[in-house]
């Protein structure tokens, strides 16, 4: 005896929760704003420090005679703006990642609005895929803000120019915004394995700040295996040891092999916690 579905008029599961609509709903969240709003205010903070501290090398002649990227904050706008790549790519970048992707599926599970959602009828897969496709692009978002802010804040400050090399030399001031643009890009590509072991434990638990503190700390993990040099070779596995490789395109020829490698690494991880998490949410019992 073949069971039969019924399916109201003008029904169809493509049509369920927009993309536009999640969005909207993500937008208006408080946490959303105010994460904005520390990383449209860290350029700020740091043209403030480097006012009251005398420079970026701490002072007048800086630090130890040798020239770090640090050390040419002040050169230029575009100096300025890869300053701040360099000081919030480590961890600070982390953060948003973790906490749009880690936060989504989780907090409708602790706001009890999970099951209301999957009666409307939503699909399992179809409200997994909206919420994951408008966590990575608040995520990329956030990684376009403070580079944008940076670059504009510190040319008004310090002036549009070439982008002065740690190493020596400089990139045409044509040259620059394309270079950064590609570091942003590897940076967001870099941070999906973040996204997608935040957006896995979000599935998985009805904490929100468990999953985004489960993502943040394992993220902390890497980065201290990545540090033990007596893992040699293996550490070339862990996406920490890649997380600076876009250093590359700020070179005056562009080197691909580390962001290659260092791209392939974290896609292949998100990858397999990405399918974990559908797997996982299709067979889950939903109670909240």
């Amino acid at each position: 005896m073949s069971a039969v579905t019924e399916v109201a008029p003008g029904y169809r599961a493509s049509r369920t929760l927009p993309l536009r609509v999640e969005a909207l709903r993500q937008w208006r969240r408080r946490r959303t704003l105010v994460m904005g709003g520390v990383l449209a205010a860290l350029p700020f903070i740091l043209m403030i420090a480097f006012a009251v501290g005398g420079g970026p090398g701490g002072g007048p002649n800086g630090g130890n005679g040798r020239i770090t990227l640090i050390d040419t904050a002040t050169a230029s706008g575009a100096n300025f703006a890869a300053t701040c790549l360099f000081v919030s790519a480590g961890f600070l970048l982390v953060v948003p990642v973790a906490l749009f992707c880690g936060d989504t599926v989780a907090s409708e599970a602790s706001w009890s609005s999970l099951r209301y959602l999957l009666a409307s009828p939503v699909p399992r897969a179809r409200l997994l895929w909206s919420k994951l496709v408008v966590a990575l692009g608040f995520s990329l978002a956030a990684m376009v803000l403070l580079p944008v802010v940076a670059l504009a804040a510190g040319t008004a400050a310090y002036g549009w120019g070439p982008l002065k090399l740690p190493a020596g030399g400089s990139l045409a001031a044509a040259d620059t915004v394309p270079r950064l643009a590609l570091v942003v890009a590897f940076v967001f590509v870099s941070q999906l394995v973040t996204a997608g072991l935040a957006f896995w434990l979000s599935t998985r638990t009805d904490a929100p700040l468990g999953a985004v503190g489960g993502a943040v700390g394992l993220t902390i993990v890497g980065n201290v295996l990545d540090a033990v040099t007596a893992l040699g070779s293996w550490r070339e596995f862990l996406p920490a040891h890649w997380q600076f490789a876009w250093a590359d395109a700020l070179q005056p020829h562009l080197e691909w092999g580390g962001m290659v490698k260092g791209a392939a690494v974290s896609v292949s991880y998100a990858l397999v916690l990405f399918a974990l998490a559908f797997r996982g949410f299709a067979r889950k019992d939903i109670v909240s």
